[in-house]
Formats: structure tokens, C-alpha cells, sequence
């Protein structure tokens, strides 16, 4: 499957039996890629471009969930793509399960690969990771479109549902989804950690007077490190300001719970484009409530505060560190932000056709590339260098931007020679 291709491919109208390309989609894709690069080159030196350290949100919080929003989308046009020419259920699995197996193998050799280190040790390798993460999201998200999701919208049927179809028709993968939710709910709220109170969602360390300091993460880290050990993320963000000495993984296996649900939001928004396609205002206006839906939740559980609130909005206790999402409150925020972002991006390219999605579009198209080529890359020159001025912004900026710059110019190179990484 060419990386970013089938993925976004959407019926034109009537008029038109050729399939277009979403353009939309691509550059929400590409957008979220290029300010995650830009992030991983430090950002600046920027405050609002480092990842919060524990509750809170900044901008570098927001581009992997927006990344899990769009594989979801891209999901729904590729599989309905396949099954359209004729690509039977056996094949998609197996096809599902082979890009799974990439992407997942990927995550683990990048990941764990510097030539500094030497040969690989058992002792300090990290099993948990981004690539992984998204591999088995997408896994679980092919999984539920081949078997639930073929169902079709009759737009001329008339029943009391009829405003809600697009979410009554898709039963099965509603009730699996949450029961994944109480899955997680039960276990962050209810499972108990020894020595840790239970529902635990702090940062540990000197976090809450104290009082609780081998407890970072709750349930979530306490999970992690009795599957993992030694062999996850050492280092999290919240080390520093809470003085925390517990590993915690932000791409755990709790945490993937969450990532699911947030590339099924992204799943919804594909289904209500394909459904609905040639009535742009109904898509928008379903957008548009999916946005204030999620929105009105996520500040009723946060109770609008950063640290307050049932659940707070923390990224760090539901779905990916330096690009994750931690609890349900997150989720809900990102896929209100989502919605909105897809549905302004949508309606300025694929409706009025007012931009074509330039820069961004490029990144998009070969997102695997860009991103495993940074993982490995980037901290090499041309693309970075050993800076002389530490303690200022503007060759933080550069440097930021030049290597940013590097890799959106290579994406367009790629894209003119109509090179596209597959998996």
C-alpha cells in the first residue's frame, strides 16, 4: 500500500466516476508531520513547542494525536477503496497484518538504533515506542472496518434515528469501543498499585507534597514496568520538575487504549465524508457537533482547569509521551480540535478550492518516509549542528526551521518523481 495514497482517496461528485484525492486530509496529515519535526529539533528553544510535563497542554502536544485522528480517517477511504476493486476479506487481513508487522518492526530497530551505543543490549532497549504504538492502533483499526464497517448509509431511508444513522449503523464498533473505555476506566480508577492510592494520576516524586513518590503514572506506569522492566522509557518529561525516579513510558500498553479511540474519532470523520459526500454543508455541520460534542466533555471532565477536574487533561497518562495522549479528557480535546482542524482544512480545499495545501501536502503524501528519515537522520548534518550560542533562540529557531525546511523539501522532491515509500 503506497503510504498516503489509497488512504485518501474519496469518490468525487456524481458527475465525476474517477476517484480525487482528498486533499484535505494529506495536508492535515502533512501539517501535523512538519510541526512534529519542527518540535523534535527543539522548537526553538520555545516554551509552548516543549511538551508539557505532566497535566496541561502546549502545541507539541497536539500533532500525534491530530497523526492517530488521520490514520483513522485514511483507514475508512483505504479498505473501502480495496474492497471496492474487489480485494476479499482474507487479503485485507492480510494485508492489514503485514503493514502492522512493518511498522512495528520499524518502530523497534529505529528506535533502539545509535551508532554511539554500539551493538544492541538487552539492558538498555526499549520495547514500547511511536511506530509501535501506531502500528497496533491501525492494526485494531483495520480490524474493526473489515468486519464492522462496510455498512452503508441510506440517506433516502427515513427513521427516528435518521439524524444519528451514521452512528446506529456502526453498533458493533461503538459497543467495542466502549467497552475498551471501561476496560481503561476500571483499570486506572479501580486496579490496585501497592503503596499507591487508587486512581493514582499524578507524576509522583515530589508531585502532591510527596506524599506519593514511587507512583508515576498510577496504574498505567505500574503496568509497563511489571511487563517491561528495564526495557521502556527512562526518561519522561515529568523526571525534571517532580524529580520522579520511576520509569514511565508514554507509548505503554494502557495508554494504547485511548490511542484507538482517538483514531476511531478519526474513523467517524472518513465515514461522514464518504457517506455524505456532494452534501458539504451536512458533513460540515456533523463535524461541527462531533467538535462541540467532544469539546463540552472534555471541559466538564478537566472542569476547565489544567490539574483540576475528574479526569485531568494529561497527555502524558493516556496515549504517547513527546507525542501521546493520557487520559480521556485528552481524547476528547484532540478529537474536538481534530474535527475542527479537518473540517476548516476540508472546506478551503475540497470545497472552494482556495489553497491547495502547499507545503504541507508533500509530507503528507510520504509521511513514513519524512518521519522514520528524521528518527534516523536528523541530528546529523546537513540537517542539524552543534550550535555555539546555547542560551539563545534565534539558532535554536534555525536550526529548527533549516532542518524542518530539509525534509518538506525532500517530500516535494519525492512527490515529483512520484516516489511514495510502501509498506
Amino acid at each position: 500500500m503506497r503510504d498516503g495514497a489509497p488512504a485518501c482517496e474519496v469518490e468525487a461528485a456524481t458527475t465525476k466516476p474517477k476517484a480525487t484525492r482528498l486533499r484535505s486530509l494529506d495536508t492535515f496529515r502533512g501539517f501535523a508531520l512538519t510541526v512534529m519535526v519542527f518540535v523534535n529539533y527543539g522548537g526553538g528553544g520555545y516554551w509552548f513547542f516543549q511538551h508539557a510535563p505532566w497535566n496541561g497542554l502546549t502545541v507539541a502536544d497536539l500533532v500525534m494525536p491530530w497523526f492517530v485522528f488521520v490514520i483513522g480517517t485514511s483507514v475508512v477511504f483505504a479498505f473501502r477503496s480495496m474492497q471496492k476493486k474487489g480485494v476479499v476479506r482474507v487479503q485485507l487481513l492480510r494485508k492489514l497484518t503485514w503493514r502492522t508487522l512493518v511498522l512495528l518492526l520499524l518502530g523497534f530497530c529505529f528506535l533502539n538504533y545509535s551508532p554511539r551505543d554500539g551493538p544492541l543490549s538487552w539492558s538498555w532497549l526499549r520495547i514500547p515506542g511511536v511506530l509501535q504504538r501506531l502500528g497496533f492502533t491501525y492494526f485494531v483499526l483495520s480490524l474493526m472496518q473489515t468486519f464492522w464497517g462496510q455498512t452503508e448509509i441510506p440517506l433516502r431511508g427515513y427513521h427516528w434515528w435518521g439524524p444519528v444513522q451514521d452512528v446506529v449503523l456502526y453498533w458493533p464498533e461503538w459497543l467495542f469501543i466502549i467497552l475498551l473505555e471501561t476496560v481503561w476506566l476500571c483499570l486506572t480508577f479501580l486496579m490496585p498499585v501497592p503503596n499507591c492510592p487508587a486512581g493514582y494520576l499524578g507524576a509522583g516524586g515530589i508531585g502532591d507534597n510527596g506524599l506519593y513518590p514511587n507512583c508515576t503514572g498510577g496504574a498505567a506506569g505500574y503496568i509497563d514496568r511489571w511487563m517491561f522492566g528495564n526495557n521502556m522509557y527512562r526518561y519522561p518529561t515529568c523526571r525534571e520538575m517532580y524529580q520522579s525516579t520511576q520509569p514511565f513510558d508514554p507509548e505503554g500498553l494502557l495508554g494504547t487504549i485511548n490511542s484507538i479511540v482517538m483514531g476511531f474519532m478519526g474513523m467517524q470523520a472518513g465515514k461522514i465524508i464518504i457517506f455524505y459526500r456532494g452534501a458539504n454543508v451536512r458533513i460540515l455541520c456533523r463535524f461541527l457537533v462531533w467538535a462541540v460534542i467532544l469539546g463540552i466533555s472534555a471541559a466538564i471532565l478537566s472542569k476547565c482547569t489544567r490539574d483540576g477536574g475528574f479526569i485531568p487533561v494529561n497527555k502524558n497518562l493516556c496515549l504517547f509521551l513527546v507525542w501521546t495522549l493520557r487520559s480521556l479528557s485528552y481524547v476528547m480535546c484532540m478529537g474536538c480540535f481534530s474535527f475542527l482542524l479537518l473540517g476548516a482544512m476540508y472546506f478551503v480545499m475540497d470545497i472552494k478550492g482556495w489553497w491547495g495545501g502547499q507545503p504541507f501536502i508533500f509530507p503528507g503524501m510520504n509521511s513514513i518516509f519524512v518521519y522514520v528519515g528524521h528518527s534516523l537522520l536528523g541530528f546529523y548534518f546537513p540537517f542539524s549542528w552543534e550550535m555555539r550560542f546555547q542560551q539563545s533562540h534565534w539558532e535554536w529557531l534555525f536550526q529548527g526551521l533549516w532542518g524542518t525546511s530539509l525534509w518538506v523539501l525532500i517530500a516535494y522532491l519525492l512527490y515529483r518523481k512520484k516516489f511514495f515509500l510502501k509498506i
